[in-house]
């Protein structure tokens, strides 16, 4: 059977762009965008690996941050 194609990434370099930190109790999102406002890149506290209860973290949400 063959496998699936998958799209690779383009690597895009922006000048200029904004981060949006969306955070929780519970958890921590940070988006990173160029100046139109298309997404470019995201990450987690959970997309870094950190489960339950240690995504509310300061740690995690560091460690999303530096994603």
């Amino acid at each position: 059977m063959a496998r699936p194609r998958t799209r690779r990434r383009e690597r895009r370099s922006v000048p200029q762009g904004r981060a949006y930190i969306y955070s929780t109790f519970n958890n921590t999102l940070v988006s990173l965008t160029d100046p139109q406002g298309n997404v470019i890149a995201t990450a987690s506290a959970g997309t870094v690996g950190f489960k339950g209860s240690r995504k509310g973290t300061a740690f995690a949400a560091q460690r999303a941050a530096e994603q």
